[in-house]
Parts: structure tokens; sequence; C-alpha cells
């Protein structure tokens, strides 16, 4: 990294007052006005010294159905999710609690690093936000700490850097590992999109100093 620019190595420095936060949801499909939302999860981000990220703390949350809300079966078959199980329905909780346990934390790791809005990280990130801001609206909840419509989409990211775009393959180009039988579960894809997140951003500054 250039010598010229220590304001790259803070969070706050980095992307402009923005800090990333990685978020995962899994659904009962792919409408966010009309079907639920049944996970969610958000990966925190760290910077050390060196200006390396890494990701830190991940924060999950199972979902009850909203009222009315559609549940596709295709779609449960796909996740796996069962919203009826008995142990799924002892620790689910309403979305109001679900996204105010999420973004409490995300505002706290956004004032840790002296950044002004979090802006959301995912694979295929619009998705990821479409449901988030659906629920917002639903729940009425006032202060979301996300930027609105600005993300950061592994997607393209992955493929510009590795040459791949299916999560799977991107975090196994990146160097780690991918375990299939715990793939869409939000914690899981969340977490390994969080490593391919910071693998990618620390090999560029690695090699371009930005």
């Amino acid at each position: 990294m250039s010598e010229n620019q220590p304001e790259l190595m803070t969070a706050a420095g980095r992307f402009r007052g923005f800090m990333p936060v990685v978020i995962d949801v899994e659904t009962a499909g792919f409408n966010a006005g009309t079907d639920a939302l049944l996970e969610i999860a958000a990966v925190l981000l760290q910077v050390d010294a060196a200006g390396r990220w890494q990701p830190g703390f991940t924060i999950t949350r199972h979902i009850h159905p909203f009222p009315g809300a559609n549940l596709d079966q295709a779609s449960l078959d796909f996740t796996g999710i069962d919203p009826h199980h008995p142990f799924r329905k002892e620790i689910a909780v309403e979305e109001k609690i679900a996204l105010q346990d999420i973004f409490r934390v995300v505002r706290s790791n956004i004032r840790d690093h002296g950044c002004k809005r979090a802006i959301l990280v995912g694979h295929n990130a619009a998705f990821d936000l479409g449901f988030l801001n659906a629920a917002v609206q639903r729940t009425g909840i006032k202060r979301n700490p996300f930027h609105p419509f600005s993300t950061f989409d592994t997607v393209s990211l992955a493929g510009l850097t590795f040459g791949q775009t299916v999560l799977s393959r991107a975090v196994q180009a990146a160097g780690f590992q991918w375990d299939s039988s715990s793939a869409h579960a939000a914690y899981y894809d969340a977490e390994k999109t969080a490593e391919l997140f910071c693998a990618i951003v620390n090999l560029w500054q690695d090699r371009l100093g930005v």
C-alpha cells in the first residue's frame, strides 16, 4: 500500500466512511414482498493495524414467517428449512426482533470503526438487500443502518478476481474450504462470503495498493 494513502488502512478511509457488513438471508421464495424471510446472518468485519480485513463476529437469527407470508415448497426443499419444525419454532423470533438484534450490533460496529453507515456485502447482494429492505418496511423500523441501495456484490468481485461466480467455487478458488452439507444456512454462507470478500480486498491491496 502506498505510504501516501494511510487512510486506506482504516475502515472509515477504505470505503469512504461506509462499513462493509456481510449479510446472507434464507427465504421461502424469490419475491421479497410476499415470500417469507426465514433466516438472516450478519458477519461483522475487522481491520488490523496493517489495513488487512478479516471476518469477526457473526450474529444469526431464525425468523417466524410474517403473517400471510408465502412459503414456496421448491425453495424450502432447496434450503432444507422446515418452518414448522418444533425446534425451529422454539428458537425463531419475529422479524422485527431479528432485525433489531442485527441492527444493534451493526450500529456498534459502525461506531467502533469511525464509519457513518453500513454497506451490505452479499453474494447476489441485490437479493439479500431486497429482502432486508422489505422486512424493514413491513416492521416499521426507522433506524436502518444500511445504505438503501448500494452494495458490494461478491459475485462480481469474485468473477473479476478468480473467474468464478458460484459461491462454493469462488470460496475454493480463494483458498478456503467449502462444506456442501453446511451450505444454505445463513450463518455458513455469510461466513464464507465474508472470507471471500476479505480475501479479495486484501489481495487488491497487496497487488495494487488500493
